[in-house]
């Protein structure tokens, strides 16, 4: 075999692994509002993992994507937030205070657009089990986990 055939079966090979290793683990995303600036700006694109059971077990804090299957969107798709809460914890926020709570300890948000409050009225949830608390970033014009505490899964 000739050097330039070995280096094309190599660069196909690596092509091919790539392509593959898109298509099954991982997924762009787009940023489809303000919700979540001034991190991610509507345009922006985000790159997530396929794979479930996820390996990297999500932690308060990190960006999150998830299938819309509880009519969060007109026309469904996929939603970007903020995981605030994990299975089990209580999140909480009481008008005048400066930050949520989770577990009863203020969290630090830095993230948060400037000028926003928490929450925009008083909450307190429990988050159920397989469950995640979401938020985006730009509270006041994000529809989350606090405009779905009704819905299926309370939020």
């Amino acid at each position: 075999m000739t050097g330039r055939r070995t280096a094309l079966i190599a660069a196909a090979v690596t092509v091919l692994a790539c392509v593959l290793a898109w298509a099954f683990l991982a997924r762009m995303y787009a940023i489809p509002s303000s919700s979540m600036e001034p991190g991610l700006r509507a345009g922006d694109r985000v790159v997530a993992t396929l794979l479930t059971p996820d390996p990297f077990p999500v932690r308060r804090g990190d960006v999150v994507v998830f299938e819309d299957t509880k009519g969060w969107l007109p026309g469904g798709g996929h939603v970007i937030k903020r995981a605030v809460g994990l299975p089990g914890d209580i999140v909480s926020w009481t008008p005048g205070e400066e930050t949520l709570r989770v577990n009863g300890v203020p969290v630090e948000e830095p993230y948060l657009a400037p000028g926003e409050t928490p929450a925009q009225e008083a909450f307190e949830v429990t988050v159920p089990a397989g469950r995640l608390w979401v938020l985006g970033d730009h509270r006041s014009a994000s529809a989350d986990s606090r405009a779905h505490r009704a819905g299926p899964g309370g939020g």
